[in-house]
C-alpha cells in the first residue's frame, strides 16, 4: 500500500497542474451611468475582456429632443438640449484604447502564467525526485523529504494567490484608467455638441428602449478613437 504522505503529494501536484484560473477574462455587469455634472451623464464600467470587435466610425446622425425610452425623465426633456444614448459593448469594443489596455493586460497574464507553470514544474521536479529516490532512503530521510515537499507545495499555493491577486489588482487598474478617459471624453463630447444628457444602453437593460435616431455609438467612437489618437 503507497505512504499516506506520497498519495497527498500526488493530489497536490495534480491540482497544481489545472494551473491559475484568474486568467479567464468574463464579461461582467455593467455599472450603472456616472454623472459627471448636471447635464451630461457618461458611461460607466464594464470589465476587460478578450473581445475585439470593431466598430464602424460612421457619420453623426441628428438627435431628436425627446427620446422614447419608457422612463418619466425622458419625457421631460426640453427642446434646451438635445438627449441621445451610446451602446456601451460597441462602443468600448471599439475604443482603441480599451482594445491597447486588453493587449497589455494579456500580455502581463502570459508572464503570469509563465511563473504558475515554473512552480508547477519546480514541484513536479522535487516529486519524482523523490519518487526515485525514495526506495534507498531511511525512514527518517523519507519522512523528511516529505516534510520538505510539504512545505513546498504550501509555499506554491502560496505564490500562487499573490500572482492571482496581483493580476486582480492590475485589471481593475487598466479597466479604471480606460474608464476615466472615456468618461472624460464622452463629457467633452456631449458638451461640444449641444446634448443635455447621453444615457448608456447596456446589456443589463439600463434603457428599455430607444429610437435608433437617437443612438449616436458612431459618431461617439469616432470622436473617442480621433482623441485617443492625438495622445
Amino acid at each position: 500500500m503507497k505512504n499516506p504522505i506520497q498519495l497527498t503529494i500526488n493530489v497536490v501536484l495534480a491540482l497544481l497542474v489545472a494551473g491559475l484560473y484568474f486568467l479567464h477574462f468574463n464579461q461582467k455587469p455593467v455599472a450603472p451611468a456616472i454623472a459627471t455634472d448636471k447635464s451630461t451623464a457618461v458611461v460607466a464600467s464594464p470589465e476587460l475582456n478578450t473581445a475585439d470587435t470593431t466598430a464602424a466610425a460612421t457619420t453623426e446622425t441628428a438627435a431628436a429632443p425627446v427620446a422614447e425610452t419608457g422612463t418619466p425623465a425622458a419625457a421631460a426633456v426640453s427642446s434646451e438640449g438635445k438627449i441621445a444614448y451610446v451602446e456601451s459593448s460597441k462602443m468600448l469594443d471599439g475604443y482603441q484604447g480599451m482594445k491597447d489596455a486588453r493587449k497589455s493586460f494579456e500580455a502581463k497574464a502570459r508572464g503570469w502564467e509563465s511563473q504558475n507553470q515554473k512552480l508547477i514544474a519546480n514541484f513536479r521536479t522535487a516529486v519524482e525526485n523523490y519518487q526515485k529516490q525514495a526506495q534507498g532512503m531511511t525512514a527518517e530521510q523519507r519522512a523528511a523529504t516529505e516534510q520538505k515537499l510539504q512545505a513546498q507545495q504550501q509555499e506554491s499555493g502560496q505564490a500562487q494567490q499573490r500572482i492571482q491577486a496581483q493580476a486582480q489588482e492590475e485589471e481593475a487598474k487598466l479597466t479604471q484608467t480606460v474608464l476615466e478617459s472615456v468618461n472624460k471624453k464622452v463629457e467633452a463630447y456631449g458638451k461640444a455638441h449641444g446634448y443635455k444628457l447621453i444615457l448608456i444602453a447596456a446589456p443589463s437593460g439600463t434603457i428599455a428602449y430607444g429610437q435608433k435616431d437617437l443612438d449616436i455609438t458612431a459618431p461617439v467612437l469616432a470622436y473617442l478613437n480621433a482623441e485617443y489618437r492625438k495622445k
